[in-house]
């Protein structure tokens, strides 16, 4: 129906569609980084624990980050673990020159403050876009640009901006 008679326009975004190209351009642009600065992205993958829900979506990730030439490190650690060893493992990381970016699967176990892992997380490893300054850099009018920003909204509006949707203006 049209929009002028009061009813809402609609249009199907293939979004599978959508993400092989992006995954195509992300391993162009990986290729052209190892070509031209020999180096090889790192994403670094922490789970905590066994949650079946969280494994697969760190299997996911990891899988993407596999299929576009990322170097990939899985630090998979028992929810028995304690808080000062995951701190100790996410040092390891900030301090490793091949990773440059770490993703902390949540939620963490209930003893484990979820806060303190995430900020120990350097902000220019920050994959997941969670460092204050990131996000206070993301709100800022006319300020810097985040390191990173939260996946799931910039994957919407990466589908809508690719699908041809225009958002300015509309009402939900």
């Amino acid at each position: 129906m049209a929009a002028a008679e009061g009813k809402m326009e609609t249009k199907l975004i293939d979004g599978k569609a959508i993400a092989a190209l992006v995954r195509a351009e992300v391993k162009n642009l990986t290729e052209e980084l190892k070509e031209q600065k020999g180096v090889t992205p790192g994403l670094a993958m922490m789970l905590v624990g066994d949650r079946q829900d969280s494994q697969s979506y760190v299997k996911n990730k990891k899988k993407a980050a596999t299929e576009v030439g990322f170097h990939v490190v899985d630090v998979h650690l028992p929810d028995t673990v304690t808080q000062e060893e995951l701190l100790a493992e996410v040092k390891k990381l900030n301090d490793d020159p091949e990773v440059h970016g770490i993703l902390v699967q949540l939620p963490l176990p209930d003893h484990i403050e979820e806060a303190t892992v995430l900020k120990s997380i350097r902000v220019d490893k920050d994959a997941d876009g969670f460092a204050a300054e990131n996000v206070g850099n993301l709100c800022l009018k006319g300020g810097d640009a985040p390191l990173a920003v939260p996946c799931t909204p910039a994957g919407c509006v990466e589908l809508l901006q690719r699908s041809g949707v225009k958002v300015a203006g509309k009402s939900a």
